[in-house]
């Protein structure tokens, strides 16, 4: 079994903003973005995705691009999507090309 990829948001509210020594409302104003929007990113239940005008802002506020948040909630997302999508994903033959 693989392991559920963490959340960009558990990343941000567990180790980027402690080390940056910023709450979360001081986070939202520095990324020009309502700390209700923050919140439901970092949130532990149901988090919000980051969106890539988020990650922009991520990537620009931490100094690692926003490839780095993308990355996270696209295998995030896509590790869920496989489990939701399961059954339907089986009914669907795999094609070999032509030779």
């Amino acid at each position: 079994m693989t392991r559920e990829p963490t959340h960009p948001g558990a990343i941000l509210r567990e180790d980027v903003l402690p080390a940056l020594k910023l709450s979360v409302a001081g986070a939202a104003r520095r990324l020009h973005c309502s700390r209700n929007h923050l919140h439901g990113i970092i949130r532990k239940e149901n988090p919000k995705p980051i969106s890539p005008a988020m990650a922009l802002k991520l990537g620009k506020l931490c100094g690692n691009g926003p490839t780095l948040w993308l990355n996270m909630q696209s295998a995030y997302d896509l590790y869920h999507a496989e489990r939701t999508m399961a059954d339907e994903l089986a009914q669907i033959q795999t094609l070999e090309p032509a030779a």
